[in-house]
């Protein structure tokens, strides 16, 4: 037998049915025709397509006569409408009456498995699924792959997948999706590829969707625009779920220009794609822009949600708007959001950026839920911009009262007494991070060229275009110093000689990736260059020399938000 938990009704949304589907359904009972099944499964699906599954469960009550069409019907409406509580207290109470599940009611049962993420609810209904025969059936097998991938077992949906006789778009998309969530990007790009080269199947905005976030992860962009291509071969670049995966893959790789040509043409806009092309601007440090859309949204009847206020207090925090960041923070009360952690932390992380340390202070010790280790870091963050190490010292205490925490909450630690000269401390901070076994994340930067990807680190001499790439590094170090560029070697957190400091931070891995750049992309084309780590202070100043210097566009991405550097200017503002 299968558990099912108990209903809950929470969440039951209160819609007005369509006048002329009500006039119908009373015609129907007027004329006395409601015991006849096919109509109360029409009624149902109508009630459920217009996203009222209460209104089709009550059709459901009042029929004399229930078939498995009927039990499909109503099961597939909680299902489609997210209530798969009520969709698998339903199928456990038609198996109770005897009726046994087909090829349409175990995809509706499957799904609301996936939703709920209870693999083990949905292995039951795949031993049930084997029992029948229904396995081999491509519609039932498909949801099987679809609902295993969604919980995360990949290797069940894979058994699943290569032992059918049959695949279909749901049964593709489905893997492709499970490996996109689990990072497994070559093989979802794989079988990308085959469903397109072998299976003639077709894709759906599903599987584009889920491809497009691939590229937009890792930033490959050149082939994220090849898929782009075929979305609107496809006419699935109309499509909201497509729409907002192709608004990320264009702000993720550094063309913002492009997302909001996407968020344009995309005339049918929902929530989704409102918030991707929010988090596009603030990080592109589109500030008036991510104010403008929040305000347009209100004006189409949009309602913004927890990370659409996420996405605006982000854009006020790395503009410096203490005030307006606050208005916004209050503002979610009105419309019945209760700020969360994330948004602590991004408020915590506003007001530590603009020196305002003790009122940070005071937010973190009136939330009211304890503070997380996102919060002591924006908290640390704000101190080692400000250089306040005592601050800092405080905040680490309560770091360690966490216990395990991140190693780059460590590496603020160190570098805030790094930067004011307290090395004891600093060297303190890094043995802790080595006695429990942690690693600081090595700083990368990458760019793409073609089908490749060309990765850095900081002195790397590994690559093809070494000599290119180190020689350019000198000749433009020459240009800088006559325009008036002069090393800020307090971002080398060690203590070493002048000369070796000027060394260390003149081969820093973004600017060996810029060098490659210019030696490779011909003038008109912009560097994009995507790092791992936050950009030092004086890679910053010197990428804004290099621009100059170069006349070229410099788009440099890190673990904050994106920097466009342009005739010498950056569109951060020199603040990040």
């Amino acid at each position: 037998m299968i558990r099912i938990c108990k209903i809950d009704d929470t969440s039951s949304r209160v819609r007005i049915p369509s006048p002329k589907g009500l006039q119908i359904h009373a015609h129907i009972l007027k004329s006395g025709l409601q015991a006849i099944p096919l109509l109360s499964h029409h009624l149902i699906n109508f009630y459920s397509k217009t996203q009222l599954p209460h209104y089709a469960q009550k059709v459901f009550d009042e029929s004399p006569h229930r078939s498995s069409t009927t039990w499909s019907s109503v099961i597939s409406s909680f299902a489609q409408n997210e209530l798969p509580l009520y969709a698998l207290d339903f199928f456990r109470r038609m198996l109770l009456h005897g009726v046994r599940p087909d090829d349409h009611i175990f995809p509706s049962a499957t799904k609301s498995c996936a939703i709920l993420a209870r693999f083990d609810i949905g292995q039951s209904l795949h031993c049930f699924a084997v029992k029948t025969a229904y396995d081999n059936d491509v519609f039932v097998g498909s949801s099987i792959v679809d609902m295993y991938a969604k919980c995360g077992e990949i290797a069940y949906a894979r058994k699943v997948f290569d032992g059918m006789p049959e695949r279909n778009v749901v049964s593709w998309s489905g893997m492709i999706y499970g490996y996109t969530q689990l990072g497994e990007d070559e093989e979802a790009l794989r079988l990308f590829k085959q469903v397109l080269v072998e299976d003639d199947v077709g894709v759906n905005d599903f599987t584009l969707s889920s491809v497009l976030r691939v590229c937009s992860g890792s930033t490959l962009f050149e082939l994220g625009k090849q898929i782009h291509g075929l979305c609107f071969k496809t006419s699935f670049d109309s499509s909201c779920f497509v729409g907002s995966s192709l608004i990320s893959l264009y702000c993720k790789c550094g063309a913002v220009e492009g997302a909001y040509q996407v968020f344009e043409e995309v005339r049918v806009r929902n929530l989704g794609l409102w918030n991707a092309m929010l988090i596009g601007c603030a990080q592109h440090a589109h500030t008036n822009k991510t104010f403008e859309l929040f305000k347009q949204m209100g004006s189409v009847g949009m309602k913004p949600n927890f990370i659409t206020f996420l996405s605006v207090l982000y854009a006020c925090s790395h503009a410096g708007l203490v005030e307006r960041g606050k208005y916004y923070f209050e503002l979610m009360k009105d419309y019945g959001i209760e700020p969360g952690w994330q948004h602590y932390a991004t408020l915590v992380d506003l007001l530590g950026r603009a020196g305002k340390l003790q009122e940070a202070v005071q937010v973190v010790r009136e939330m009211p839920m304890e503070p997380t280790e996102s919060v002591w870091g924006a908290l640390l963050t704000g101190c080692r911009i400000h250089g306040n190490t005592e601050l800092a010292s405080y905040v680490a205490d309560r770091v360690f009262e966490l216990g395990p925490v991140s190693p780059g909450v460590h590496v603020l630690l160190s570098n805030a007494y790094a930067a004011a000269g307290r090395w004891e401390e600093a060297a303190r901070a890094r043995k802790t991070l080595r006695d429990q076994g942690m690693k600081k994340e090595t700083g990368l930067s990458w760019v793409e060229e073609g089908n490749r990807m060309h990765t850095f680190a900081a002195g790397d001499r590994s690559h093809a275009k070494t000599a290119e790439i180190y020689n350019k590094l000198e000749e433009l170090g020459e240009e800088m110093e006559k325009a008036g560029y002069v090393a800020d070697t307090s971002f080398v957190l060690k203590e070493v000689d002048g000369d070796e400091k000027n060394q260390t931070i003149r081969y820093h891995s973004e600017r060996l990736a810029i060098a490659f750049g210019l030696v490779t992309f011909p003038k008109e084309r912009p560097i994009r260059v995507m790092k791992n780590l936050r950009v030092c202070g004086d890679c910053h100043t010197a990428i804004k020399f290099i621009s100059k210097c170069t006349g070229r566009v410099i788009i440099l991405r890190d673990n904050n938000r994106f920097h466009r550097f342009e005739d010498g200017k950056c569109t951060c503002g020199d603040y990040w």
